[in-house]
């Protein structure tokens, strides 16, 4: 299993990027997909998850109408669409799977992260 994080790097307050993140070794609709941040000297925070069933989505307070959470299981990639930013909402991004195995159990998984820098 590997979860892939891409798509971050330098942008000005205000902006906007997508990260996303490219899973393989089980399929996208089997799994609880989040990211989570880790900014500096912080512990890491869950950002928001869609779940695998129906889709449904929960944010962090702190980027409700601002980030957006979404899945393509055709390619079996997961995206964070972030709009304005801020300089707080610099840290690693990291994807984390929640698989429902076929045979009833459950693994979890976390990819190496993708990193959002929001300066001017």
């Amino acid at each position: 299993v590997q979860l892939v994080e891409s798509g971050g790097g330098l942008v000005q307050p205000g902006g906007s990027l997508r990260l996303s993140c490219a899973a393989s070794g089980f399929t996208l609709s089997s799994a609880a997909m989040s990211w989570y941040r880790q900014a500096p000297g912080k512990e890491r925070e869950l950002v928001a998850t869609i779940r695998s069933a129906g889709g449904s989505t929960n944010y962090a307070d702190s980027v409700k109408g601002r980030f957006t959470i979404s899945r393509d299981n055709t390619k079996n990639t997961v995206y964070l669409q972030m709009s304005s930013l801020k300089p707080e909402d610099t840290a690693v991004y990291y994807c984390h799977a929640r698989v429902l195995w076929s045979g009833g159990g459950v693994s979890t998984f976390w990819g190496k992260g993708t990193l959002v820098t929001v300066s001017s």
